[in-house]
């Protein structure tokens, strides 16, 4: 892989990083602020109806946020190859990932073959 394009994919990893590490830190902030509406802090009493609601976002936003923390280690691990130079090199076949499959997803650690094999299974 030329160094440019490597360059270029560090750099949309990284930034894609710092952009999740933001999206989490919101997500734990939200997250307390709902502890405190449920633990009664909140003076106001909701309808059963908004407490149904609030759940839901509670649940959705933990989701988003369990979403987010796989994609941040994804995003370390696709780093820390870049480090030891295995970046771009199929984790299990050891075949090189075409470079548009990298432009398309910075974080992908499998080749083509082998994540279609994957999905397969």
């Amino acid at each position: 892989m030329e160094q440019k394009a490597l360059d270029a994919l560090r750099t949309q990893l990284e930034e894609e990083r710092v952009r999740l590490l933001a999206e989490i830190e919101e997500y734990e902030r939200d997250g307390q602020e709902a502890l405190s509406d449920v633990s009664g802090e909140n003076n106001y009493r909701d309808h059963m109806a908004d407490q149904g609601s609030a759940t839901f976002a509670r649940e959705l936003d933990m989701s988003l946020e369990d979403n987010a923390r796989e994609t941040l280690a994804r995003i370390d691990a696709a780093l820390e190859r870049v480090v030891v130079g295995e970046y771009g090199t199929c984790t299990r076949c050891g075949n090189e990932i075409p470079v548009e499959r990298l432009e398309a997803v910075p974080s992908a650690e499998l080749c083509i073959a082998c994540k279609e094999w994957e999905e397969s299974r």
